[in-house]
């Protein structure tokens, strides 16, 4: 008999494992999926779109548009750095943060040959105290972590972002995109239990998106746009982009979203 339970932490352990198989482990951004990245990772020539050194084209969309301006940046789920690169040569000051020793040194590596600093963190986002330990960020990318979670596992997301991303600060999301032309299970969240698996990562409606960042201000959600194998940029059109604000007034007066620091 196992009564192990007791904290909120020990109930998303818990749910964790039903998403362990051999087949789900690397689908998770905790500690379970390591090896699952690391032989993803492992062979830099594989034909995977975005093992190209180019950044997602909504981010320097941003940057261009001065939605987004030069500051101190958190990329979740580098892999090799592509986005981290990008924004370091644009001036933040970039902590990029990856399950895989074998993704980060690989970013690693192409960061010396573009002679960019960028701090490279490896391990579980939600935990590494060196998240945040500088203090906050003016911007937090997600390029491909976020519909790899589990559905509780949200709530976590929520909370690292309650405790890291500055009043004023914004949140630049690429997603899976469910529908027409887009990618990713459209199972319901109580079906993936059912199914002990993510079936690849999840896809998202933009009204799912904006009733999971409802705390947070939307600037913009639209397709990611394609773009042609000899343009500078990477778009491919079943991702959703999103760029979301946390509002100054309200993180600055206190307000700490207590609902969603559950861990």
């Amino acid at each position: 008999m196992d009564r192990t339970v007791r904290t909120v932490e020990d109930v998303l352990a818990l749910l964790d494992g039903l998403f362990t198989s051999e087949s789900e482990a690397g689908l998770l951004a905790t500690g379970d999926g390591r090896d699952f990245w690391d032989r993803f990772y492992a062979d830099r020539s594989r034909p995977v779109p975005f093992f190209t050194a180019k950044p997602d084209e909504n981010l320097a969309a941003y940057l261009d548009q001065g939605l987004i301006a030069p500051g101190r940046a958190l990329d979740l789920g580098c892999g090799a750095g592509r986005n981290s690169l990008f924004l370091a040569s644009h001036g933040f000051e970039v902590d990029a943060v990856d399950l895989s020793p074998v993704a980060i040194a690989w970013a690693e590596d192409r960061a010396r040959d573009v002679g960019v600093d960028v701090r490279f963190l490896c391990g579980d986002a939600f935990t590494l105290p060196a998240i945040g330990s500088s203090g906050p960020y003016d911007l937090v990318v997600d390029s491909g972590c976020f519909h790899h979670l589990p559905p509780h596992r949200r709530v976590t997301y929520l909370a690292l972002l309650n405790r890291v991303l500055a009043p004023g600060g914004h949140l630049a999301l690429t997603s899976f995109a469910a529908g027409k032309g887009g990618m990713g299970s459209e199972l319901a969240d109580a079906d993936l239990y059912r199914e002990r698996g993510l079936q690849g990562g999840l896809a998202y409606t933009p009204e799912s998106l904006r009733w999971i960042f409802s705390d947070l201000v939307e600037v913009e959600l639209r397709r990611m746009r394609q773009e042609l194998p000899d343009s500078p940029l990477f778009g491919v059109t079943f991702l959703w982009t999103g760029l979301f604000r946390r509002a100054a007034a309200s993180a600055a007066s206190g307000d700490t979203s207590p609902v969603h620091d559950l861990t």
